[in-house]
């Protein structure tokens, strides 16, 4: 084999020269043929980690590369006449493609011949004829043998066996085939010896040589003065490969001088090569040589033809037509994938190998010229790794989001006229990775829940979505913990995993708890995983499960009463009942109404305020001890109600209320139970005590008046003062932001130093505005 010389060779267009190496035809598989790696530099663990691999230049892989050795190998026989024919040099032509980074290195392996076929005689009997007045050293062509190899291992020379006539001639043309004339001794003399016979060898030069035989039978020919002459011994004439079948190639002409049969002239081509025989005819009587079948300049671009003109008398002669075929632009170029790589990850770098393919056109010149490129706008480009090697690359960023596959479609053009292409077309599908985080269809979830919701209760569904495929784009769900020292609403509800349903974990209390917030995060499959997150917000809706609470009056309130003077007209203020509700909304907005009472159409209640007022003027009629019940009711679904009950006194004056009362009673004669004794008795023992305070802190503040007067007899004359708000602390009840309740009412407490009466007088109420 021949020592190669490499130079390393990139993508980017680096010239290299050509590896040559040899091996025989027909070895065995796994035959040693060089070692690769020696030739690179490179040791077989640097070929295997860059992933060294042979992209033949036809179809067929008949050489192997092992990698852990760089030993290139047989992987298939071959046979050199099977491929090349009788071209020689017989080339195997292969890239060596590294990887990482990527590097190719062009090589081609001779094919040697061996001597594995023997010289064959299509014909193994020839007849000559030939006139016994033909002269000594005359000389007459033989058919030629065939043999396939080519060389040495080819036909060399001819023999023939011994007789005392002939002897032969061996001859050469000018594409090296050896040709066999016979030349003529020694007069023949028909009357002598009317047929010679004799065997004839060709013999190739191969070791051992091997050979083939042929009879030849010479009929010897009575005298025929003259033989035919053409009139040219060479015809070379060209002619379009694209010629159809009986097209004229030449007409040959000869002529004899003898007259009648000895005179007339038929052509022949003469049996040297059987491919002649198949490809042109010649008419025997004008010579005209046409098309049997149409030419490929590819397959041979060169025919030599012999001729033989033969008269009547068996005399014949010989010439030579060369036909010269011309190339037309008849073979649209061929692209050859020799590697293909039919996916690829859409985070693959620019420049990274996707194919590699060989351009073929088996025209010439600049039909055969061939160049290459890409239809339409894609991220791909074409690298030239040689004269005809061509590697597809990635030239930009891929993102299998917005295009998952793409269809590359490779056009090559011839340079002929007019031009010759042909197309094919590469399916690469992206494979994904995870560079797409989830996307919630929402920033902001918000639920509602109705308070007491069992455990369990689905309240809604989020959705986030991820660009990616596959277990990159499978998103699952998770509450985030929430930061130190925050409530743990996480405990409330659940999220599912793997379909983002939120349900509740536990009942909830809508006068504990009326909202809460998570941050809910989604992730993906990847790895590593990619994250997003979202607000749920969880509203929860009041319902009536908390029933009206009375504040005003209390519970105990029936016993003490209130009081209303006999003169009090319609529309008196005798009371408020004040009552709240711990739910919301519609749940919490109160009305009142009269349930009970011992005169109905003496007193009314307003519905939203809850005042009880005189519905007309108390008359002397009146019994002196009313009792009311009023019903307090939500608007809730079902509502809830609560009862307030008070006992009213109608009294002429409050100084002497229980005297009238007790007056009252026995006058009317009203039949009274023992319950109403009772009460009675409590009634008037709580005004008994009132009374008796009122008197003493009046006594203590008249007393102090009138000291403080005399100091400051100088400064004013005695005046009434009128005590509001300001002057007097609150200790009441404040139910004037549970948005349920009218305006508080204020009541004037007027006071004269010169009065002579004890006696409080409740004449207004003074409405705050």
């Amino acid at each position: 084999r021949v020592v190669a010389l490499f130079l390393l060779l990139y993508v980017s267009g680096m010239r290299a020269e050509i590896a040559r190496y040899s091996v025989p035809e027909e070895a065995e598989r796994g035959s040693f043929v060089a070692n690769i790696a020696k030739d690179l530099g490179l040791t077989g663990e640097e070929l295997s980690a860059r992933q060294a691999r042979l992209v033949p230049d036809g179809e067929k892989e008949y050489l192997q590369l092992n990698q852990h050795t760089g030993d290139l190998v047989v992987r298939e026989q071959m046979d050199r006449e099977e491929l090349c024919g009788q071209s020689e040099p017989c080339l195997m032509r292969f890239e060596v493609l590294l990887e990482s980074p990527l590097q190719s290195f062009r090589a081609e392996v001779r094919l040697t011949d061996i001597n594995d076929h023997a010289p064959v005689f299509l014909n193994k009997e020839i007849v000559l004829r030939i006139p016994e007045s033909a002269m000594p050293e005359t000389r007459f062509l033989l058919e030629s043998a065939q043999d396939p190899d080519v060389g040495n291992n080819s036909l060399q020379h001819y023999s023939i066996s011994s007789n005392e006539y002939f002897h032969v001639y061996t001859g050469r043309r000018n594409d090296g085939r050896r040709y066999a004339e016979l030349v003529l001794d020694r007069a023949l003399d028909r009357e002598h010896q009317a047929e010679v016979a004799f065997s004839i060898t060709a013999v190739d030069g191969g070791t051992p040589p091997r050979s083939g035989t042929a009879l030849i039978r010479v009929v010897v020919l009575d005298i025929n003065d003259n033989v035919p002459v053409f009139t040219r011994s060479l015809y070379k004439v060209p002619i379009r490969e694209n010629s159809s079948q009986d097209t004229l190639v030449v007409v040959v002409s000869a002529s004899d001088l003898d007259s009648g049969t000895n005179g007339e002239i038929a052509y022949s081509i003469f049996q040297n090569s059987e491919k002649n025989l198949q490809t042109f005819k010649i008419n025997p009587e004008t010579g005209q040589i046409r098309l049997k079948k149409p030419l490929d300049y590819e397959e041979t671009k060169t025919y030599e033809i012999d001729v033989q003109a033969t008269d009547g008398g068996g005399l014949s002669t010989h010439c030579k037509v060369e036909v010269q075929v011309e190339d037309v632009n008849d073979n649209a170029p061929e692209v050859i994938i020799t590697s293909l790589t039919s996916t690829l990850s859409e985070a693959a770098p620019p420049n990274t190998v996707v194919a590699l393919f060989n351009v073929r056109d088996r025209d010439s010149g600049d039909n055969g010229r061939t160049t290459c490129e890409l239809a339409g706008e894609q991220p791909f480009g074409i690298s030239l790794l040689a004269s005809d090697a061509y590697a597809l690359v990635t030239s930009g960023a891929l993102d299998r989001e917005q295009v998952s596959e793409y269809n590359v479609t490779v056009r090559a053009r011839d340079g002929g006229s007019p031009a010759l292409s042909a197309s094919k077309t590469l399916l690469v599908r992206l494979l994904d990775v995870n560079d797409n985080a989830p996307t919630f269809v929402q920033e902001i979830y918000t639920m509602a829940m109705s308070e007491n919701e069992p455990a369990g209760t689905s309240l809604g569904r989020l959705r986030a979505t991820d660009a990616d495929a596959g277990e990159n784009a499978r998103v699952r769900y998770a509450i985030e913990a929430p930061p130190p020292g925050t409530p743990a609403a996480a405990s409330f509800v659940s999220v599912d995993a793997e379909s983002g349903t939120v349900r509740t974990l536990c009942p909830l209390d809508y006068e504990k708890v009326r909202d809460f917030e998570l941050v809910v995060c989604a992730s993906d499959g990847g790895s590593p995983p990619l994250s997003t997150q979202a607000l749920l917000r969880i509203v929860v809706q009041d319902e009536n499960d908390n029933t009206p609470v009375v504040l005003h009056p209390p519970s105990d309130s029936s016993v003490a009463g209130e009081l209303v003077p006999r003169w009090a007209p319609s529309g008196y203020l005798v009371a408020k009942v004040v009552a709240v509700d711990a739910d919301a909304g519609q749940n919490a907005w109160l009305s009142y109404e009269l349930a009970k009472a011992t005169e109905p159409g003496l007193f009314r209640v307003g519905l939203h305020s809850g005042e009880v007022r005189t519905a007309r003027a108390v008359t002397e009629r009146d019994a002196p001890r009313q009792r009311l019940a009023v019903l307090v009711r939500d608007r809730g679904q079902p509502p809830r109600s609560a009862t307030a009950s008070f006992a009213v006194a109608l009294v002429h004056d409050f100084s002497n209320a229980f005297l009238q009362l007790d007056n009252d009673s026995g006058s009317r004669q009203h039949p009274q139970g023992a319950e109403e004794d009772l009460l009675t008795t409590y009634l008037i023992a709580s005004l008994g005590c009132v009374s008796s305070l009122f008197v003493l802190s009046v006594i203590a503040l008249a007393t102090a008046k009138l000291c403080k007067a005399r100091l400051r007899a100088h400064l004013s004359p005695p005046s009434a003062n009128c005590y509001a708000d300001g002057d007097f602390a609150s200790d009441t009840v404040d139910v004037g932001g549970m948005g349920t309740l009218s305006p508080a009412y204020r009541y004037e407490v007027c006071l004269t130093t010169g009065s002579g009466r004890s006696e409080f007088q409740f004449l207004r109420p003074v409405l705050l505005s």
